[in-house]
């Protein structure tokens, strides 16, 4: 059964006032890592530490009446330490198969670029297809299945960098981004007296996420905003500043997310605003740069590029 989109909207205001009790001045992320959620797609928080990652995927998984689970991602796992092993049980006398931590719902991948290759690409499977296969043996994994990533951008030592084909699995790379002045006492006076900084209630079942991430489907997309899409991903394989534009997964990615969002604010069709409010977070990691383009004023050279082509290209105006 699906939700109403009225009821989805009543669902991610929820999620969303829940978390806004622990995490501060953040709402604009939290309705991105929303967004990702309903649209069965998986996040990539970059930042430095210390500004909040961890403490969102935590939030989220406890306001969803679910499972959680965090991998802390070293060199020397093995992509057996996530998805589980055959092992010989000497009293059964046969093999049995101990589950890894992939099957679960929440999955918090805690420095997800201090892995192997090898590693990394362990997950590729379970995030796209949400299954896993161990000897020839293919197991699904519950649902929902949501994948929140976090990796430091500014220590690179010991790190293995991921690789195009795995970024292009994350619905959305955000950052959390250090708070204001008043932001930061806000965050002081809220937890001067708590000596757990988590502490907060289930407020949304498992079915409820499943059923929202197929009630979005039933948002309406005029064809004049899906010209609007391809404009931009066009535009993105045509760039002269662009090697790799955004491939179809990521114009599909985009469509999703603009219904979701729409869902979100109580309306069963997509305008071109919640196109080109989504474009950056869904688009700019799935393009790769000509050169060797630095970071400026905090702006990733992607996001750069990405918000020059929003600007060129003209917004639908008829009737939507």
């Amino acid at each position: 059964m699906k939700l109403e989109l009225q009821q989805v909207k009543s669902l991610g205001e929820r999620i969303k006032s829940n978390i806004s009790r622990v995490i501060v001045g953040k709402d604009d992320i939290i309705d991105l890592v929303i967004i990702s959620l309903f649209c069965s797609g998986h996040v990539l928080l970059e930042d430095v530490p210390g500004v909040g990652k961890t403490m969102l995927a935590k939030c989220l998984a406890r306001s969803i009446d679910c499972e959680f689970k965090r991998i802390q991602f070293t060199p020397d796992l093995l992509p057996t330490d996530l998805t589980g092993i055959n092992y010989f049980d000497q009293k059964q006398g046969e093999f049995v198969f101990r589950q890894g931590p992939i099957f679960t719902n929440i999955i918090l991948a805690d420095e997800i670029n201090r892995a192997t290759p090898r590693t990394q690409s362990s997950l590729l499977e379970c995030m796209e297809e949400r299954q896993v296969t161990i000897d020839g043996d293919t197991k699904i994994l519950a649902k929902p299945f949501f994948v929140i990533a976090t990796q430091n951008p500014v220590e690179t030592q010991g790190t293995f960098p991921l690789p195009e084909a795995q970024l292009d699995r994350f619905m959305m790379r955000l950052r959390m981004g250090y708070p204001t002045a008043q932001e930061g006492k806000e965050i002081l006076d809220r937890f001067q007296a708590k000596t757990s900084s988590v502490d907060i209630d289930t407020v949304a079942s498992s079915e409820e996420i499943v059923e929202a991430q197929e009630a979005f489907a039933s948002v309406r997309v005029n064809d004049a905003v899906k010209d609007y899409i391809i404009s931009i991903i066009e535009a993105t394989r045509n760039h002269e500043k662009i090697i790799l534009g955004v491939s179809p997964r990521g114009s599909l990615a985009l469509m999703k997310a603009a219904q979701v969002y729409a869902a979100l604010k109580g309306r069963d069709y997509v305008i071109p605003d919640d196109v080109k409010h989504l474009a950056l977070p869904v688009l700019a990691h799935r393009i790769i740069l000509r050169g060797h383009a630095v970071t400026t004023k905090g702006i990733k050279p992607s996001e750069a590029v990405l918000s020059d082509i929003l600007k060129e290209i003209p917004v639908p105006t008829e009737e939507i």
